[in-house]
């Protein structure tokens, strides 16, 4: 199938107010995708698990009762979720009810040989091991026809810190990636940060860190293919920042996706709730901080977000369609809210603070 890559170039076109409000006055799609790990979760660390465990072919029915809902979009982890064998079901539910396969993360954390890491391993033979499950990643995309792959290198990192090779750590998964993306070119890929979990400390903790690994990926591709997208002015590596991560290192939802979209690298988004620090809960949208969580997707909206907006969560306690269901009510809930909101007067409070002393604190307590 092999789509075309997707164009963000223009995600950094409503820098000023003016675009923002243009934005702002269009409907905002809510394009919804699932991720399939989560349909029955497993274990923790603390308790066995919860649900029966499911196999991938009754995952993939499970996603086709989730159509109904809205739901237009499912992710899939290669090789353990999606893979040469089983992609076929994936086109299959793509034929039967539009849900398609937009993002491919790597299985970089989940396998025992990858205890020290994937692509920055310092065992040169588990990093091979690591690089050919990223190309072979990147050829599914390719020939499924998926959006982008997702690098959540849960297990790249360190636990201690005297004497930690930080740059060897970040050069040998950087070079690692760049290769897999020039044996594969033209497929982008979505990093996604996150401060700790599993690793101790994860290779790239925060959102500007997973922006500079994009920036130090792109200048070792040396692929034709790649050179010339990027010569054109495209990201072949994004982001892919999820609420709960970005939380967890308390960061501020609207300033750190805006700042990916500064650079055209909001390539997917990963939503869910999450108190600054503490663990990786994966709660449903909006029932933790749903305020900062509105004011991410009103900043979406006035900056012309056009990608899949990805529940990410963990339903062990509710049947994973109800959970489902739930987080897109959230998400439509949010968009009618900001849609009431008197926008080119909130403009105007940010941008001549002296002249509307108390205003938009009236504004937000009205319309919450």
């Amino acid at each position: 199938m092999n789509r075309k890559l997707k164009d963000l170039r223009s995600q950094n076109s409503a820098i000023s107010p003016e675009k923002m409000l243009q934005n702002l006055k269009k409907d905002l799609e809510i394009n919804v995708s699932v991720g399939i790990w989560y349909f029955t979760p497993g274990g923790g660390r603390f308790h066995e698990r919860f649900v029966k465990e499911a196999t991938v072919p009754e995952r993939i029915e499970m996603a086709a009762e989730m159509a109904k809902l809205g739901v237009k979009g499912i992710e899939a982890h290669y090789p353990d979720e999606v893979n040469e064998e089983n992609a076929h079901l994936y086109k299959q539910l793509e034929e039967e009810t539009g849900i398609r396969l937009v993002a491919v993360p790597f299985s970089h954390f989940f396998n025992k040989m990858f205890e020290f890491g994937s692509l920055s391993n310092p065992d040169p033979d588990i990093r091979k091991k690591a690089t050919a499950v990223a190309v072979g990643g990147l050829k599914l995309v390719k020939d499924i026809g998926a959006d982008m792959a997702i690098s959540w290198p849960g297990m790249d990192g360190y636990r201690y810190l005297h004497g930690k090779p930080f740059m060897q750590m970040w050069d040998l998964f950087e070079t690692a990636m760049a290769e897999a993306m020039d044996t594969v070119p033209g497929v982008r890929v979505a990093i996604e940060p996150k401060g700790y979990e599993p690793a101790p400390n994860n290779i790239y903790r925060t959102t500007a860190e997973g922006l500079l690994a994009a920036q130090r990926i792109e200048k070792r591709l040396k692929n034709a293919e790649n050179q010339q997208l990027l010569d054109e002015g495209h990201a072949l590596v994004g982001l892919n920042p999820e609420v709960g991560h970005v939380k967890m290192s308390f960061e501020i939802l609207p300033a750190a996706f805006s700042m990916v979209m500064m650079e055209g690298r909001l390539a997917h988004t990963h939503w869910n709730s999450q108190p600054d620090g503490n663990y990786d809960q994966d709660n449903n949208i909006g029932v933790v901080n749903p305020q900062e969580t509105e004011a991410l997707l009103y900043s979406l909206w006035a900056y012309g977000y056009k990608e899949y907006f990805g529940i990410d969560i963990n339903p062990e306690n509710m049947p994973v369609h109800k959970a489902v269901e739930l987080n897109i009510q959230a998400l439509d809930k949010m968009k009618e809210r900001v849609s009431r909101l008197p926008h080119e007067k909130i403009i105007e409070c940010h941008l001549e603070p002296e002249s509307h002393r108390g205003e938009l604190e009236e504004i937000l307590i009205q319309n919450w």
